[in-house]
C-alpha cells in the first residue's frame, strides 16, 4: 500500500460457499460493484479467530449475489479448505488519504478514536466505529463505563463533528449515556 493511502474497511469474509473456494461476504460498503469489482486488489487482516493468520493482499475475480448475500471469489484461494481458513477477515481497499468526500460524508477511519462530549463539554466516551445502514448511520461510542452506546447519527443529536481536535458533540437524549 503507497505511504499516501489509507484503509477503508469494506469487507468480512464469512462461511465457505460451495467447493471451488467462493465466500460470503459481510459489506461496509456503500459502493460494491465498485470496491469490489473483479480485478480489485484487497488487504486482507486476520480476525481473533481467523485460521490463516497471515495479512496478504487478495484478487477479486468474481463478485455475485445470491439472493441478498454477497460472494466472492479470490485468485488466490481455490478450495473451500482454503476458503475457511480466511473465515472471519477484513478485507481492506486503500484509498487515497486526501480522496473528497462530500461535505456531511464520512469514512468509520476518520472518525474512529474522536472523544465524545455532551454540550457542556463534559466526557461521553471515545467513537469505536461509524456504523452506515439503508435508513440512517450510527455512531458506536464507548462510554467511560466500556459499555457500548449507539447514537443516531442525526444532526438533533450530532450538532457538530470537530476534526480538527477530534472531538464530536452530542446532545443525546436523557438516560443514553
Amino acid at each position: 500500500m503507497p505511504d499516501s493511502a489509507e484503509r477503508l474497511r469494506v469487507a468480512r469474509i464469512g462461511k465457505p460457499h460451495g467447493i471451488r473456494g467462493e465466500v460470503t461476504a459481510q459489506l461496509y460498503t456503500d459502493e460494491p460493484e465498485q470496491r469490489l469489482a473483479p480485478g480489485a486488489e484487497l488487504i486482507r487482516t486476520p480476525g481473533s479467530e481467523t485460521l490463516d493468520r497471515n495479512t496478504s493482499t487478495l484478487t477479486i475475480t468474481r463478485q455475485r449475489w445470491n439472493k441478498n448475500i454477497a460472494l466472492l471469489s479470490f485468485a488466490e484461494i481455490s478450495d473451500r479448505d482454503s476458503a475457511e481458513a480466511l473465515r472471519g477477515s477484513t478485507l481492506y481497499v486503500a484509498v487515497p488519504a486526501l480522496e473528497d468526500t462530500d461535505e456531511d460524508g464520512w469514512y468509520s477511519h476518520e472518525l474512529a478514536g474522536f472523544s465524545c462530549v455532551d454540550a457542556a463539554g463534559q466526557p461521553l466516551g471515545t467513537l469505536k466505529e461509524l456504523l452506515t445502514g439503508a435508513a440512517q448511520d450510527l455512531l458506536v461510542v464507548t462510554s467511560g463505563s466500556g459499555e457500548e452506546v449507539m447514537v443516531p447519527f442525526v444532526e438533533e443529536l450530532v450538532p457538530e463533528v470537530d476534526v480538527e481536535n477530534r472531538r464530536i458533540v452530542l446532545t443525546p437524549p436523557a438516560g443514553l449515556f
